[in-house]
């Protein structure tokens, strides 16, 4: 895909992958839609991007939120006209053993994780029917290929999105002419741990950057610019990608 004009929605872009995903697309001339819920963030990045030379567009948008999702995605069509990229990165990572009973964090999880990757799916994709093309990408994670103490939820949460990810492709792909991408990372220098509640598993999340150089958010916008920018005839179903130093 020629990525120069093309627009993309970006979830969960107020920082870590997402932030970084919408810079790096937006300097590569993608006209890119700020998703996610703290506007005065977005905003900060918007006007970023446009400095750069950029164009971006902020979008107050709640994942959880049919209604929410809706709007944004009218918004952002009245800026830019269309959709040809969905980067569905919106994701929380509480982390907490099974028997703590943090039902409420693992509702979170679902919610946020699951359900808001289908929301906004549901929303974006007939716009790509329509114009029997583009491409999604969704982040699922290490995750979603091997199971950790204390990320039960998560675990299944994005053990969920990598084989949505792959169903899609097979329903979408040769039909409408639809590329979809799962990618899957390991250690990556974001606020992620930031959600976790319980302190030891937060220590432990923590104590891991003194053991690996982690993955930085533009080592995550190369490998999906990798995937976007690939002959129309290839779909880069899977991107697994980790710190050199990662070993499980």
């Amino acid at each position: 895909m020629e990525l120069k004009g093309k627009v993309a929605l970006i979830t969960g872009a107020s920082s870590g992958i997402g932030e970084g995903v919408a810079k790096a697309l937006a300097a590569r001339g993608v006209k890119t839609g700020l998703a996610a819920r703290n506007v005065d963030k977005l905003k900060s990045i918007e006007n970023e991007i446009h400095r750069a030379g950029g164009e971006a567009v902020s979008l107050g948008l709640d994942v959880t939120d049919k209604a929410s999702v809706k709007a944004g995605i009218e918004r952002l069509k009245e800026k830019f006209g269309t959709i040809d990229i969905l980067i569905n990165n919106a994701g929380i990572m509480p982390a907490s053993d099974i028997d703590s009973f943090k039902t409420e964090e693992w509702e979170a999880m679902v919610n946020v994780n699951i359900n808001g990757v289908l929301n906004v799916t549901a929303a974006v994709l007939p716009e790509l029917v329509d114009k029997h093309g583009g491409h999604i990408i969704n982040v699922s994670s290490i995750a979603g290929r091997k199971l950790f103490k204390g990320l039960g939820v998560y675990c299944g949460t994005k053990h969920f999105v990598a084989a949505f990810s792959d169903i899609m492709r097979m329903e979408v792909g040769k039909k409408h002419n639809i590329r979809v991408t799962s990618i899957q990372p390991g250690a990556v220098d974001t606020n992620l741990i930031d959600s976790i509640s319980d302190n030891g598993y937060k220590e432990d999340m923590e104590g891991l950057r003194s053991q690996m150089t982690f993955l930085s958010p533009k080592d995550i916008a190369n490998s999906m610019i990798y995937a976007l920018e690939s002959p129309d005839y290839v779909d880069v179903s899977e991107i697994f990608i980790l710190p050199t130093d990662q070993e499980w």
